[in-house]
């Protein structure tokens, strides 16, 4: 078992999430103008909540970013070698449980089309969906996470769990 710590992101990380976006492998082929030259910038971190959930050695293995003005979750990244062992899952726990805590009803999700089905596993629901635009050129699925006020999060801010 692994041990992965959540905790906030700072913009020492920012170069870090970058990499993890960029060298994704849900944003090849025709995705691949999605992330072409995308940066997650230090400001970027600083202003919004971005968590990250790390390992024994602080290598950055998936992160968060909740955009709490538009209860929209904005970008939501597990690093392909991560994949498949939870991290996802307690990355949307904790989301969710911040997201109660700034006290938000739901969370709007605009999903990469092929994380769709990630989303609906963890108990998002789907509202419909974005037409193309710019250079984005296809329908992005669109869904929304249900906050449950009074619920306690399982997952602190700052926490630990062990993944097999």
């Amino acid at each position: 078992m692994v041990e992965i710590t959540l905790r906030r992101a700072t913009a020492a990380d920012a170069k870090r999430l970058t990499q993890i976006v960029r060298k994704s492998g849900a944003y090849r082929g025709d995705y691949a103008s999605m992330v072409d030259g995308y940066v997650v910038g230090g400001p970027y971190v600083e202003h919004h909540p971005v968590y990250v959930a790390v390992d024994a050695g602080d290598k950055v293995l998936g992160f968060y970013a909740l955009i709490l003005d538009e209860a929209e979750l904005d970008l939501a990244f597990v690093a392909d070698e991560a994949q498949g062992r939870g991290i996802g899952r307690l990355l949307v726990e904790h989301m969710l449980g911040e997201a109660r805590a700034a006290g938000l009803d739901s969370i709007r999700v605009v999903a990469h089309p092929p994380a769709e089905d990630f989303y609906l596993r963890t108990g998002a629901r789907r509202t419909g969906a974005v037409p193309p635009s710019g250079h984005i050129h296809w329908a992005r699925p669109e869904l929304r996470y249900d906050v449950t006020p009074g619920v306690t999060a399982d997952i602190a801010p700052h926490a630990t769990a062990d993944i097999a």
